[in-house]
């Protein structure tokens, strides 16, 4: 495995690559930096989003590529119960808690291992209190290139009862267009939960409206352009989508290009985000990263699962170990 070490901050770069495939990444944020792969038309495309230095990632929000924690998503009002206990975190998403606070794993410098030329693990200690969660939380996120599968693996234990639900930020465009309308979508998911205005979810799922509906494969402009009151909310596609399938819930694909992206994971379901909010920001070679330019598949538990469910998947008990996984697969069509 090729890297460059840094040195004077503690920044680390990687590159897992095999015939097919040259994939960057960093202990910065445990993030995917770039993905590189040909098309059918032998043109090398870049399939993440991402920006040109890494100060701006130091610097900028949006999670580009990041891995977030200790917990994805939103906490209602930054507040949460455990074995009666109230514990109360950084509010940084209007009234609500995202992506783990202030300084949560997308700005953390972790620890890393080369454990051959195709994998690299990157380890975090997380202490008790940070971002104001309980327990000191040990975490390990694994980037493993296997012929045209990129997987990443998430573990963690903990000192003491805490919550924890780890995902990955990409922002997927198989294409280079400026636009994600013209891919399409498919997922294997019966319902889809709604959100309120500042994104956070409510309390129920709902069944598909034609709008919602990717169980076929049709283009995310569908969806996009529509008027319906999910997406008018969400000023596009964010919204947790539950699968109804082990194999292949997610598959987004490209004409222009010719590749598909598969997805699978351990989760139960995955935060399907078009990139609604980016603003304009110059990427990588300058290229302004627009709204909906993108599509985010962060697998992971239900947001907000431990105010709503006292069994919450996202509760680790002291001496449990937390241990899910995603994998994304490019193929040609």
């Amino acid at each position: 495995m090729e890297y460059q070490d840094t040195r004077k901050d503690g920044i680390v770069f990687f590159l897992l690559k095999n015939d097919t495939n040259q994939i960057y990444v960093t202990n910065y944020g445990a993030t995917l930096l770039s993905w590189l792969v040909i098309d059918r038309h032998g043109m090398l495309e870049d399939l993440v989003l991402g920006y040109e230095t890494m100060e701006e990632y130091q610097t900028q929000d949006g999670y580009l590529g990041a891995c977030l924690g200790r917990v994805a998503n939103r906490i209602e009002r930054g507040r949460f119960t455990l074995n009666g206990s109230e514990y109360t975190l950084p509010v940084n998403n209007g009234p609500n808690s995202l992506h783990g606070g202030t300084n949560g794993f997308s700005h953390r410098i972790f620890d890393w291992e080369i454990v051959n030329d195709q994998c690299v693990r990157f380890t975090l200690v997380s202490p008790d209190g940070d971002q104001g969660y309980p327990a000191t939380l040990e975490v390990a996120i694994t980037y493993t290139l296997e012929g045209d599968t990129l997987s990443i693996r998430y573990e963690a234990q903990s000192d003491a009862d805490t919550i924890v639900n780890l995902s990955n930020h990409s922002y997927f465009n198989l294409d280079g267009s400026p636009s994600i309308k013209e891919h399409t979508l498919k997922i294997e998911a019966d319902r889809f939960i709604p959100v309120d205005a500042d994104g956070l979810v409510v309390a129920d799922t709902f069944a598909m409206s034609d709008a919602m509906d990717f169980r076929q494969e049709k283009p995310i402009k569908q969806a996009l352009d529509s008027d319906d009151e999910a997406i008018r909310l969400g000023k596009g596609i964010d919204h947790p989508y539950v699968f109804r399938t082990k194999t292949d819930p997610v598959v987004l694909a490209s004409s222009k290009s010719g590749l598909e992206l598969v997805v699978n994971t351990s989760y139960p379901q995955a935060q399907i985000y078009t990139a609604n909010y980016l603003d304009g920001r110059p990427g990588k070679h300058g290229v302004p990263m627009k709204a909906q330019s993108a599509i985010c598949i962060e697998t992971q538990y239900r947001p907000n699962d431990i105010n709503q469910d006292p069994q919450s998947p996202t509760i680790l008990r002291k001496g449990e170990k937390y241990d899910e996984w995603t994998s994304f697969t490019v193929r040609k069509r």
